[in-house]
């Protein structure tokens, strides 16, 4: 079983680098920039669990992406 994702299929899964690089062209994807937008309204909404917040942003950031979609 290969664990490394294809170029593509991170992309797909990801949404790809939110600010790509010259040098390497990874980064942060679009994915992780969407889930730290979503944590920071999630935190100002006094959440203070951390496992909570961070698998709703992420919820946000997967809902997002597949927004992008349409």
């Amino acid at each position: 079983m290969n664990l490394l994702l294809s170029i593509e299929e991170r992309r797909a899964k990801t949404g790809g680098p939110a600010f790509p690089s010259s040098h390497n062209g990874f980064g942060m994807t679009i994915r992780d920039y969407f889930a730290s937008k979503a944590m920071g309204g999630l935190i100002s909404n006094n959440s203070t669990d951390a496992q909570e917040i961070a698998q709703a942003a992420y919820i946000v950031a997967d809902a997002m992406l597949e927004r992008r979609k349409v």
